[in-house]
């Protein structure tokens, strides 16, 4: 076999260098987009629906249904660190997603045992009814339900983590046809959450809609397993990343505390004095690295020699620490700015998916005489959209846009992040304007006070809401595709997995913000509106939430006005020389899957 036609650093599932034209590339990307597309399938409904499971079904309030489903999809988002943590160092990326997808599974059928069972959930009640004594669900029936829940919560946390890193290992980044093919995989790996979410939001939405829950998400458990199986038949064709079971967030932590204990050490004038492997020891033949540079120049003091002499043992690693260990620091103290711009587009995400769902639920939901449409099935409209624009955008503006800019993926990824981030703004500020519309419609029409599901629905159609929706869906696009592949482009090696973790985590705190803002938000009205709230109680109409939308349309602006000032100012991560072992022997027990 010629060795150019071996990837360094990737092996096949039984340990020995993978050969670029047996295992990788397009095509066994296309099963991990195959597994993608049925775990979200098997979700995504669950991200929009669940408030009115909570409402109707559990009979939580509105504000506590929105707060539950923020704070589950928050867990979601940051087990993820947890979970890329076991897969970059202890179980593999392949292994974390099997596993992930299986846990995933059981926690969906624990919710469709507990939708099937009438003594598992409270009796049947109208939550909306004023006159009505609802029961909300508690005991042992409430610990099942958080208990399926977060099951569910920890095996997308595992998919979410691995999953795209584990794609981008099937392309060599030495490559340039494949770096281009890897960063199509970013683009068609939101096009697998469309496609998957497409049928989710209509097919799946409307079985718990009109054929139960328990059918609802029995169905979702067998598109889970129909995703575990995907995935485990391209066992022979993936390349695997070799896991040492050390872990690159300690030896980032190392850095900071190796920079505290010689905070007294003068820095030396010359760069070249710092600490760093030499490059012809046997210990550089698996090492990564990055040339110095001299931002945060604090961290230096952590690669500072003393007495070190060839004869010497080098001091303990939370002591000195190489230059390219110090390097690795600072990037990911660079990408703490651009991180934080990021929360609070989906602060505005979770109010899609919780109060427009609500608002939904007292519009004229008609399509024909004889079909209407579910209100947490509106996000299909920016999902179908995207369907056909995500081809376009990767087949023909990327391609047009490389041949004007010359970077191969078209423009910047801080640029891409941008656009979605005041798109978002936008989204919140047309979302206001139409729930003004929407109460104003219902006060024309002395409907205020209307009992939704027990009487007429607000003469107002529900496709409304298709406006922020769409937009919205636009900055999806941008902002959070874009974000995955600059993080995963700007960490060391052995952070990949951790690298998504960022939008993950970037997620999960907009989610937490999310239930936190709605309760101060209530707090702070609750004196002066007659309502006892911006969006307290479960009169959505005699509530406050287009002031809501604003609040959030001009803290995006102003966020996007930071991020202005933060990207303008960030470099991109400057590749050293790498040197690697052409000779590396991989053991089994070491390595994937």
């Amino acid at each position: 076999m010629d060795k150019a036609e071996l990837i360094e650093g990737k092996v096949d599932w039984r340990g020995k260098t993978a050969q670029k034209d047996k295992h990788g590339g397009s095509r066994a990307s296309l099963l991990i987009l195959g597994a993608f597309t049925f775990e979200n399938m098997a979700t995504m409904a669950l991200a929009v629906n669940l408030v009115t499971y909570f409402t109707e079904v559990m009979h939580f309030n509105i504000a506590d249904a929105a707060n539950q489903l923020t704070n589950y999809m928050g867990t979601s988002y940051i087990l993820t660190i947890l979970m890329a943590f076991l897969a970059d160092t202890y179980i593999g990326r392949f292994k974390t997603v099997l596993v992930a997808t299986c846990i995933e599974a059981l926690g969906l059928g624990l919710l469709a045992l507990q939708a099937h069972y009438r003594h598992l959930k409270p009796p049947l009640c109208n939550i909306y009814d004023p006159n009505s004594k609802c029961i909300q669900l508690g005991g042992a029936n409430a610990a099942l339900l958080f208990v399926a829940l977060y099951l569910v919560a920890l095996g997308s946390g595992g998919v979410k983590s691995a999953l795209p890193s584990h794609g981008a290992d099937q392309f060599d980044d030495k490559d340039p046809e494949e770096t281009k093919q890897k960063s199509s995989f970013f683009n068609w790996l939101l096009l697998a959450v469309c496609i998957g979410g497409a049928i989710s939001l209509t097919f799946f939405v409307w079985i718990q809609d009109h054929k139960g829950w328990d059918w609802g998400f029995a169905v979702s458990t067998v598109a889970m397993f129909f995703g575990i199986v995907i995935f485990a038949v391209g066992l022979q064709q993936y390349r695997y990343h070799v896991i040492n079971g050390s872990s690159a967030l300690t030896e980032i932590l190392q850095v900071y505390v190796a920079a505290i204990r010689n905070r007294k050490l003068r820095l030396p004038q010359d760069s070249n004095e710092l600490y760093e492997i030499n490059r012809d020891s046997e210990a550089a033949n698996q090492a990564e690295f990055l040339s110095h540079s001299s931002a945060f120049r604090f961290l230096d003091k952590a690669a500072i020699q003393t007495s070190l002499t060839p004869d010497t043992p080098r001091p303990s690693p939370w002591k000195l620490c190489r230059v390219t260990q110090v390097e690795n620091a600072k990037i990911l103290l660079n990408m703490v700015p651009i991180f934080c711009c990021t929360i609070i587009m989906t602060l505005c995400l979770a109010q899609l998916q919780t109060f427009s769902i609500q608002q939904g639920v007292t519009m004229d939901t008609s399509i024909t005489k004889h079909f209407k449409i579910p209100p947490a099935s509106l996000p299909i409209i920016p999902v179908a959209f995207l369907v056909i624009i995500v081809p376009v955008y990767d087949r023909v503006f990327v391609p047009l846009a490389r041949k004007f800019t010359g970077i191969s993926t078209g423009i910047t990824h801080l640029q891409r992040v941008g656009v979605g981030l005041i798109l978002s703004c936008l989204s919140m500020a047309v979302a206001a304007i139409v729930e003004h519309k929407r109460k104003q419609v219902a006060k024309d029409h002395n409907m205020l006070d209307a009992i939704p599901l027990l009487q007429p629905p607000i003469p107002i159609s529900v496709f409304w809401l298709s406006f922020q929706y769409f937009i919205f869906g636009i900055a999806d696009m941008f902002t959070y595709v874009g974000l995955l592949e600059f993080f995963y482009s700007q960490v060391p090696n052995d952070l990949k997995s951790i690298s998504s973790c960022f939008l993950w985590t970037s997620m999960a705190l907009g989610y937490f913000l999310s239930t936190i803002i709605v309760k101060i938000v209530n707090s702070a009205t609750k004196d002066i509106t007659r309502s006892g709230g911006w969006l307290a109680g479960n009169k959505i109409n005699r509530g406050h939430l287009n002031l809501f939308y604003w609040l959030l349309s001009m803290l995006s602006l102003l966020n996007f006005c930071i991020y202005l000032f933060v990207s303008t100012r960030y470099k991109y991560r400057q590749e050293g020389p790498e040197i690697t072992s052409e000779s590396r022997v991989h053991d089994l027990q070491n390595v994937e899957p």
